[in-house]
């Protein structure tokens, strides 16, 4: 497994999906283009009342024991200027690293190749540090869980941050991925599934779960966590190729020599990591408030297919937010299959989620659909590359970024010409007025909103019109849910009802 190091930027790299469907290219290069069909009204639910003002209190409770703050002004407690940068002797820093070595069944020594990273980390990479500091309120909790779980050191927390510098998204030149840096093979064994749409190594959860199986398995092989670190980062292989070379010695330091490069910096790093987030506010150190921390996420059961964009109409969280929280879904689309995925939102979304759910799933899957008076239209513009442009100019001027650029262009590289033109993709939110909408409605109900043409039992039966969704067909059966349709017509393919389709409707008492 190979690591990053907290080298790596922590931000979180955003994937973007943009229909094909319903696009016809503009006549002149330089002018855009608008995807505009017919429109049906959508009225979002609202949570039960009682339901939010008790999720409120629990989320409430749990804050109330949280220790985390952001204000510099109450964790500043050695009085330091703005931008002081304390120095320390070795003296202090061995003290320090003796009494958090006390306290753990790890080998945190103090040397002069820990002294360098703790140097890197507290000098060098300051801005770095600060927002790992922060990104820790929404990843530590979990990773105490799991590693006290497996009854595995807590400390080894802090091997995430050498990894991925707690970057979910983060991939290393040699393909390992995720917060815990899995290699694809090494991920197959754990568990850890690529798809298309889909990259466990990526999840949050399921990552750290396979790390504690692979350092579980690794500390049966050696009983010594630094030697356990060391395989993590170079495979046991080169462990024991090292131990072989040193003469068969199984201690870290006598072995270091013999490790890869990479891997003789390893534990030394691990343990400045140790260090530097327990002593973060001994130089002048501070987190930089996260988006989210652990007590605000919460998770939910997607069993069919739905986008970034259905769950942020209907929830209220942005397509960012869902992009941050969910980085294994590498397309920001939940795809079917045959087994529930995992969506992490904002504990403050989940009622509006459960509320809109059968809505959600039917919206926005043939054309866009007005949601409380306005529809999401895509727009299209071409770019003519001039003289001196570069991709990571144009993407920020435009409000994009470069890998969706390479994405809609089909470019390989970063590498563009004077002269050659791009696809710019944009959405643009449209107030849709009462008539349009109303008559929209009115042509999708020519004939009636009903067309019963047969009733046996308990279920009458509805002939599909084109246009038609099993949202807009409940809706006219009072009782009659989106899965209650569903139970009774199983194997129907619920994306393609074609016109003339007769469909059963369970009759309600």
């Amino acid at each position: 497994m190979k690591t990053i190091g907290l080298f790596a930027v922590s931000t979180f790299l955003l994937f973007s999906v943009h229909s094909k469907a319903h696009k016809s290219l503009p006549s002149n290069p330089n002018d855009s283009t608008k995807t505009i069909v017919d429109t049906v009204a959508v009225e979002i639910q609202e949570d039960n009342p009682v339901l939010v003002a008790l999720d409120d209190l629990w989320l409430s409770e749990q804050l109330s024991w949280s220790t985390f703050d952001t204000d510099t002004s109450c964790l500043n407690i050695h009085g330091f200027s703005k931008e002081e940068i304390p120095e320390y002797p070795d003296s202090v820093i061995a003290a320090r690293l003796y009494g958090l070595n006390a306290q753990t069944p790890m080998n945190l020594d103090y040397n002069r190749y820990v002294k360098a990273f703790i140097n890197l980390y507290t000098n060098k990479r300051r801005d770095v540090t600060s927002r790992v500091l922060g990104l820790a309120e929404l990843y530590y909790p979990m990773f105490e869980e799991k590693l006290d779980q497996f009854d595995i050191p807590l400390e080894l927390k802090h091997l995430a941050v050498v990894e991925s510098a707690l970057n979910p998204s983060a991939r290393s030149h040699v393909g390992a991925t995720g917060l815990w840096q899995f290699m694809y093979s090494t991920g197959k064994i754990y568990d850890l599934n690529v798809t298309s749409y889909t990259d466990d190594r990526r999840d949050p959860y399921k990552s750290t779960v396979a790390a504690c199986r692979y350092m579980q398995f690794l500390y049966g092989m050696y009983g010594d966590w630094n030697l356990v670190l060391a395989a993590y980062n170079s495979g046991p292989g080169n462990v024991n190729k090292a131990i072989r070379r040193s003469g068969g010695h199984r201690d870290y330091w006598k072995i270091r020599p013999y490790l890869p490069r990479e891997t003789r910096g390893y534990v030394p790093a691990f343990i400045a990591v140790n260090y530097t987030m327990n002593f973060a506010a001994e130089h002048n150190l501070y987190p930089v408030e996260p988006l989210f921390v652990h007590a605000q996420i919460d998770t939910l059961n997607v069993c069919q297919r739905a986008t970034f964009d259905q769950i942020s109409h209907f929830t209220g969280v942005e397509v960012k937010e869902l992009e941050v929280l969910n980085p294994s879904l590498k397309k920001n689309i939940i795809p079917e299959s045959k087994t529930c995925h995992t969506l992490y939102i904002p504990s403050s979304a989940v009622g509006a989620f459960l509320a809109n759910e059968d809505s959600l799933y039917e919206y926005q899957k043939d054309a866009p659909q007005a949601v409380n008076g306005y529809v999401v239209n895509e727009e299209i513009t071409y770019y003519k590359v001039r003289s001196g442009d570069v991709l990571g100019v144009i993407a920020e001027r435009n409000g994009v970024t470069v890998t969706q650029i390479r994405e809609w262009n089909n470019l390989r590289s970063s590498r563009i010409y004077p002269g050659q033109r791009l696809e710019i993709h944009s959405t643009k939110k449209v107030k849709v007025d009462s008539a349009t909408a109303k008559a929209t409605e009115e042509k999708k109900s020519e004939g009636g909103t009903k067309s019963v043409v047969e009733t046996s039992g308990n279920v009458d039966y509805y002939t599909i019109r084109s246009g038609d969704t099993l949202w807009d067909i409940a809706k006219t059966y009072p009782g009659v849910t989106v899965n209650d349709i569903k139970r009774v017509n199983t194997g129907v393919n619920y994306n393609r009802l074609k016109p003339g389709q007769k469909i059963k409707i369970p009759k309600k008492s």
